[in-house]
C-alpha cells in the first residue's frame, strides 16, 4: 500500500473559471486585477461547501465546522461568503458559484475539479475501485474538513448509505470511494494543510499590467522575501537606514521610559539597540541616513510647528554637527550624494524651493538647485543617487505618484513608471539595475521590486511593508512592518470627557464618515478580510453590517448626500478588468444598492456631492488625475436619478490635494499640492471667488486630519511629544496684507493614543467628533536577504 502520509497536501482546485490557491489562500478569478486573499475562516467555508458541493450546507453546520468551540455572531457566515463572493467576482442576483438558500443557508453551484497532481516517481495507484487512489486522498482532505457539517442534524444521510458514515455529495471531480484509514489520514492531511496557510509566505500578487512601461507583470519564488524582524520593543520602530555593509541598522524609536523620538542603532540581528541621539525638551530626532562611507548618520531634528534642523552624528556616536535648517510643518526627504560631501533634498529642504531638487554642500554650507526643468506645479519628493551616482530617481505627484528620474547634474526628467500610486518609501537595489519600493494598495501596503531594464514590477509577498531601504554594498534590504491597529472613536466636543470607542474589533477601523442626520456612520476596514465600507446606527451598536459590492481604495472619506441616503465611495470591484484603475461608486446603505458612476476621469481620489439648486439635476466634485499625473477637482453634472456623468467637466481647479464641502456658507475649502495654505472658492469654481485663509498654524499639503467646523473655522489634529492626539481649532479668516493670523486653541484627545494622519468627521448639529485612534502602534523593523538581479540593460536617457 503507497505511503498517503508523505504524499503532497492539494494545493489547488479550480471552481468554476477560478482558480483556489489553498496554501496561500488566494483566488484568482478571470480578467481580475490581481488575486484576492481570503482568510483562514473564508477558506474553510470554501471548503465545506467543495465538499457538499450542490447540497445546501446550514448556517448552523458551517458555524459547527469552521467556528468550533467559539461563540461567534451570526454574521460571521456572511462575511465569509460575501468575501467569496468578492473573490469569485459573483453576484448575488445573479450567482454563479455561490447561492444563498432562505432561511436554510448556502450552495455551492460552480463545478469543482483538483488540478494538482503527483509528482512523477511518486507510489500511487491509480484507477483502482477500492476508493484508495489519488482522487480518493483529495476527497478525504475534504471530507475531514466538513467532517463536523456533515454530521449535522440537519444534513441526514441519504438511506442508500450506511447510517454509520456521514453522507457527501460530491461533484463528478470528487467523486470515489472511501476507506476508514483514508479518513484518519485525511485528519492528518488537513492539519498540515491548515499548518501550511498560517505559516507559508504569502504569493505574490502581480501589479496591473501596464502600469509602467512595458508592464509585464512577474512573480518567480526568487524573489520571495524570506524576511524576519530585527525588532520587537513596545511601540514603533520606524524609519530604517542600514550602514553600507548591511551588517547595522539605524532607526528612529521612543526609548523606554522617554517621551521624545529618538535614533537608535542595533546590528541587523535580534540585538540590544543602543541610543544614539538625545533630543532634549519638545523635540523628537527622526529620519536618519547613513552616510556611503559608514561614518556617519544625517537626521532631522523637530519641535513640531517650530523649529527644524538638519544634523550630522557619528555611527558611532558622539558630537552632532548642524548643518542647515527645515520647515518643521513639512520635513523634507533627502539622500547623501555618492561622494558623501553634500545632501540631495526634495522641495522642503534648507533653500524652501518646492518645484524641484535641490544639494546642500556640507562643508562651504551652500545649497543650489539642480536644473532639470521641472514644472513650478510637480512635486518632486524623495530623491536617492543611483549607486554608480549617474542618475537621481525620485516621486512626483504622490498620491498620484510615479518614478522619474534625471541626470546627476541636471537635464530633463523622464517618466519610468505609470502607476499613479501612492508610494510608501523607496531605494535602489545595489547593483542599480532595479527599485525596490512599497505601494499602497488594496487599503495596505505591501513591498514591490521594480525592474529597470525590462519594466516589469514583482511583488516581494510582503503585505504591511513599507519604508524599504537597502544595503549600498551587499544585497540587504530592511522595511517596517506596520502593525498598527486603529479603532473609531466619538468625542463631545461640549464636554470634556475621553472618547468613546464605537465597534470595536481586532482589525483596522479607518475613514469614519458621519452623515448629515447624526446618526448614520460609514467606515473602512479589514475586520471580516479584505478592506470593505461598513455602516452602522451610532446610536444603536447592534446594528453595524457589512456593505457589499465594493472595496474602498482611497485615503479620503467617503462623502454623504445632503439627504444622508447616499454615500460616495473610491473603490473598486472583483469583476473589474485588469485596464480598470478604481473608480466613483455610489452607495445606498438602506438596500445595499451599489452603483459605478459613469465619469471621464481616471484614477479618482476623492468624490464630493454639492447642493443641487433647481432640484433637476445632480452635481458632482471629483478629484482626479488631470491627464499628467496632477490632480484636478472637476465639477461634473447629470439627469437628477442618472449615474452618468459622461459630459465635459463645467469648471476645473488644478493641484488640488484634499477638498471639504462647507455647505452652510456655501463654499468649498481645500489643500493645495503646491504650497501649504488653505484656499476656499465658491460651488462654480469660478476663479474670481478663489481666496487664501489665513490659519495660526497653516495646513501642509498632505495634511489629511482636518475638518470644517460649525462657525466656519478648522478642526485639525497633530501629533506633539506632549500629546499624540492635538486638536486644535483654527479660526479661518481671508488673508489681508498686515493680517495677523489668530491664535488656534487647542485640547488632547487623548494622552496615550494616536491620532491616525487620514481625515475625520465632525457633526456640526451635535457638536460631535468621529475619529481614528492607534489602539496598539506598533512597527517592527524587518530585515531580508535577496539574490543578485540577473543582468539587465540600463535604459538610455540623453543628456
Amino acid at each position: 500500500m503507497p505511503n498517503y502520509a508523505d504524499s503532497p497536501v492539494p494545493e489547488q482546485l479550480r471552481v468554476g473559471q477560478c482558480t483556489v490557491d489553498i496554501p496561500s489562500r488566494e483566488v484568482h478569478a478571470p480578467g481580475a486585477r490581481r488575486p484576492r486573499r481570503i482568510t483562514p475562516k473564508s477558506m474553510g467555508v470554501l471548503l465545506a461547501l467543495v465538499a457538499n458541493a450542490d447540497r445546501v450546507v446550514s448556517r448552523d453546520a458551517l458555524l459547527a465546522s469552521v467556528w468550533p468551540d467559539t461563540l461567534p455572531g451570526d454574521d460571521v457566515v456572511t462575511q465569509a461568503v460575501t468575501q467569496l463572493r468578492k473573490a469569485f467576482g459573483d453576484v448575488r442576483d445573479d450567482p454563479q458559484y455561490i447561492e444563498t438558500i432562505a432561511k436554510s443557508g448556502y450552495r455551492l453551484l460552480a463545478e469543482v475539479e483538483w488540478l494538482d497532481a503527483p509528482p512523477s516517481g511518486e507510489a500511487v495507484v491509480e484507477g483502482r475501485g477500492d476508493g484508495s487512489g489519488p482522487d480518493s486522498r483529495r476527497d478525504a482532505a475534504t471530507r475531514t474538513a466538513t467532517a463536523s457539517v456533515e454530521s449535522r442534524p440537519s444534513d441526514p444521510a441519504p438511506a442508500s448509505e450506511p447510517a454509520s458514515e456521514p453522507a457527501i455529495h460530491q461533484p463528478k471531480a470528487l467523486r470515489g470511494g472511501w476507506k476508514s484509514l483514508l479518513g484518519v489520514l485525511g485528519v492528518v492531511l488537513l492539519l498540515v494543510a491548515t499548518l501550511l496557510w498560517w505559516v507559508r509566505p504569502p504569493a505574490p500578487v502581480p501589479v496591473p499590467a501596464g502600469s509602467s512601461g512595458a508592464g509585464i507583470a512577474i512573480s518567480p519564488e526568487r524573489y520571495r522575501l524570506k524576511p524576519h524582524l530585527i525588532t520587537s520593543a513596545p511601540g514603533f520602530e520606524l524609519g530604517p537606514t542600514l550602514s553600507p555593509e548591511g551588517a547595522m541598522v539605524a532607526y528612529m524609536a521612543i526609548p523606554e521610559g522617554q517621551r521624545n523620538i529618538a535614533i537608535m542603532v542595533q546590528t541587523t540581528t535580534p540585538t540590544a539597540a543602543r541610543q544614539l541621539t538625545h533630543p532634549a525638551e519638545m523635540a523628537d530626532d527622526v529620519r536618519p541616513e547613513w552616510s556611503p562611507d559608514g561614518r556617519e548618520i544625517a537626521f532631522l531634528r523637530v519641535v513640531p510647528g517650530k523649529e527644524c534642523h538638519l544634523l550630522v552624528i557619528p555611527a558611532n556616536g558622539g558630537p552632532e554637527r548642524t548643518a542647515g535648517s527645515c520647515d518643521p510643518d513639512n520635513l523634507p526627504a533627502f539622500d547623501w550624494t555618492p561622494d558623501g560631501r553634500g545632501l540631495v533634498f526634495d522641495g522642503a529642504g534648507p533653500k524652501g524651493n518646492r518645484s524641484g531638487l535641490q544639494v546642500l554642500d556640507l562643508a562651504a554650507g551652500r545649497v543650489h538647485s539642480i536644473d532639470y526643468r521641472t514644472n513650478p506645479d510637480d512635486i518632486d519628493t524623495a530623491p536617492r543617487y543611483s549607486p554608480d551616482g549617474q542618475w537621481i530617481v525620485f516621486v512626483r505627484n504622490s498620491p498620484l505618484g510615479d518614478f522619474w528620474r534625471i541626470p546627476a547634474g541636471g537635464g530633463p526628467a523622464e517618466r519610468l513608471t505609470r502607476m499613479n500610486a501612492e508610494i510608501r518609501g523607496w531605494d535602489w537595489t545595489p547593483s542599480g539595475k532595479a527599485l525596490v519600493y512599497a505601494r499602497r494598495s488594496d487599503s495596505v501596503s505591501r513591498l514591490y521590486r521594480y525592474e529597470l531594464g525590462t519594466s516589469t514590477h514583482v511583488d516581494l509577498g510582503v503585505e504591511d511593508g513599507e519604508q524599504p531601504v537597502t544595503a549600498r554594498n551587499v544585497p540587504a534590504l530592511a522595511y517596517v512592518l506596520r502593525r498598527t491597529r486603529f479603532g473609531i472613536y466619538r468625542f463631545d466636543l461640549g464636554k470634556n470627557m475621553p472618547g468613546e470607542r464605537l465597534f470595536a474589533s481586532s482589525g483596522r477601523d479607518r475613514l469614519p464618515a458621519i452623515a448629515p442626520d447624526g446618526r448614520q456612520l460609514v467606515f473602512t476596514s479589514d475586520r471580516s478580510g479584505p478592506f470593505a465600507l461598513w455602516w452602522a446606527d451610532v446610536d444603536q451598536p447592534g446594528s453595524l453590517r457589512l456593505l457589499e459590492g465594493v472595496q474602498p481604495e482611497s485615503r479620503h472619506l467617503p462623502a454623504w448626500s445632503a439627504d444622508s441616503s447616499r454615500v460616495l465611495v473610491i473603490g473598486a470591484t472583483a469583476a473589474n478588468g485588469p485596464e480598470d484603475q478604481g473608480g466613483v461608486y455610489e452607495v445606498i446603505p438602506a438596500s445595499g444598492r451599489v452603483t459605478r458612476l459613469s465619469l471621464p476621469v481616471r484614477d479618482p481620489l476623492q468624490a464630493v456631492y454639492l447642493p443641487d439648486p433647481d432640484g433637476r439635476q445632480e452635481r458632482l466634485l471629483v478629484l482626479a488625475d488631470g491627464g499628467d499625473g496632477r490632480p484636478r477637482l472637476s465639477l461634473f453634472r447629470s439627469e437628477r436619478g442618472q449615474t452618468s456623468y459622461a459630459g465635459p467637466a463645467l469648471a476645473t481647479l488644478d493641484d488640488v490635494a484634499r477638498v471639504q464641502l462647507d455647505a452652510e456658507r456655501q463654499r468649498l475649502l481645500f489643500v493645495r499640492t503646491g504650497q501649504p495654505g488653505l484656499w476656499q472658492i465658491d460651488l462654480q469654481l469660478a476663479p474670481a471667488s478663489l481666496k487664501a485663509l489665513e490659519l495660526g498654524i497653516p495646513l501642509t499639503p498632505w495634511h489629511q486630519a482636518w475638518a470644517v467646523a460649525r462657525d466656519g473655522g478648522i478642526y485639525r489634529t497633530r501629533r506633539t511629544p506632549g500629546c499624540p492626539a492635538l486638536l486644535s481649532y483654527q479660526p479661518a479668516q481671508e488673508s489681508t496684507v498686515g493680517s495677523a493670523p489668530l491664535s488656534p486653541e487647542s485640547r488632547c484627545l487623548d494622552p496615550d493614543r494616536r491620532a491616525a494622519t487620514t481625515a475625520f468627521s465632525f457633526d456640526p448639529r451635535a457638536e460631535r467628533l468621529y475619529i481614528t485612534l492607534a489602539e496598539y502602534d506598533g512597527g517592527d523593523i524587518g530585515f531580508a536577504s535577496f539574490d543578485p538581479l540577473p543582468e539587465a540593460s540600463w535604459p538610455k536617457v540623453s543628456k
